[in-house]
């Protein structure tokens, strides 16, 4: 899929999650145990193929800068293209009230940098959205159908968008709260002039939903065709639903789904040595550094009462008696991360 360019949006909405996003947003709220919320949609660009990936954020973006960073934990750290960040520091100031007002004024924020998009498709996606997803499937059957614009849907019974689909697919009506047919996980490929066609035009009326003028508003003009999904899809909008999916994790069924080893879900780098402290005292694969992996054979892995005490000892004997230019540092840093 190296013609096409992920978009991932990322900011802030209507606060339905209360206490997780008082310091960040949607997109960097912990799900899984070391996951985020973006992990999970970016990790399904990346293993599609992916290789360009903007994410406009706004608001309290520190937490997601910070998680991303690089890109480097999805080997999209490149001098060229690669993962770009777009946070729009300015948009207080120049347009009033600190939120978009939807996903077209967003995307007419930062379309200098669509216009530069090389790719002739764009998949746009949000960040609160935790799923397992081919996205090449969902190319094949874009291109197969000719469809204008291909929407991911599921079943589902909660708050959101659906959409009704005809025997072949196309969308037929799109009805919010309604919840019959299929809802709508925030998740569209089309190409990439149509999008900037469709930004220019609405946003010169004031129009900037995304789902109202397109979705509900174009379904006669243009073939939007729906890409239904039937994996599991936790897309978190408020703490019950937080906590609902959290729960759901525990089934092995749905961690298996979620967890595909066919495509791994990557997270951020953790720099630390992993290490396992029985509560006898025994320590679990903790020589990581080449000055110091001598002692593994010497220090038994089940030392007993104290045992943390004498790894710590030879750990440190091990380290000094290394020449200063030759110490590798206490914890040695790990490669990508896949689970």
């Amino acid at each position: 899929m190296n013609g096409v360019h992920g978009i991932i949006f990322s900011y802030e909405k209507s606060n339905g999650l209360r206490e997780l996003t008082e310091p960040r947003i949607h997109g960097s709220v912990p799900f899984g145990g070391s996951y985020r919320m973006v992990d999970f949609i970016l990790s399904d660009m990346v293993n599609a193929g992916i290789r360009d990936v903007g994410v406009i954020m706004h608001g309290k973006c520190q937490s997601m800068m910070d998680h991303l960073r690089s890109g480097k934990s999805w080997d999209l750290s490149r001098s060229f293209g690669g993962l770009t960040l777009l946070p729009v520091f300015a948009y207080n100031s120049a347009r009033g009230n600190g939120r978009f007002r939807g996903k077209l004024e967003a995307l007419d924020v930062v379309k200098d940098y669509l216009r530069h998009i090389r790719q002739d498709y764009v998949l746009l996606a949000d960040s609160d959205v935790a799923l397992n997803i081919d996205l090449k499937a969902v190319l094949e059957s874009h291109i197969k159908a000719g469809a204008d614009i291909t929407v991911v849907c599921a079943p589902s019974t909660g708050d959101g968008l659906y959409l009704n689909l005809d025997e072949t697919g196309r969308v037929m009506e799109a009805v919010e709260e309604q919840r019959q047919g299929l809802r709508c996980l925030q998740i569209f490929l089309l190409r990439t002039e149509l999008l900037l066609s469709l930004v220019e035009r609405f946003v010169s009326r004031h129009e900037y939903s995304f789902q109202g003028c397109i979705l509900q508003g174009l379904t006669k003009e243009l073939h939007i065709r729906g890409y239904a999904f039937h994996g599991f899809a936790a897309h978190i909008t408020d703490v019950a639903g937080y906590y609902a999916s959290s729960m759901r994790l525990l089934d092995p069924a749905v961690r298996q789904d979620l967890f595909c080893p066919d495509r791994p879900i990557y997270a951020k780098e953790n720099d630390a040595a992993s290490t396992y402290m029985d509560p006898q005292g025994g320590c679990v694969n903790w020589w990581t550094t080449a000055a110091t992996s001598r002692a593994a054979s010497v220090v038994p892995s089940s030392a007993g009462m104290f045992g943390w005490k004498r790894v710590l000892l030879w750990r440190t004997v091990f380290y000094l008696r290394t020449p200063w230019w030759k110490r590798a540092p206490w914890c040695a840093t790990s490669s990508r991360i896949k689970r």
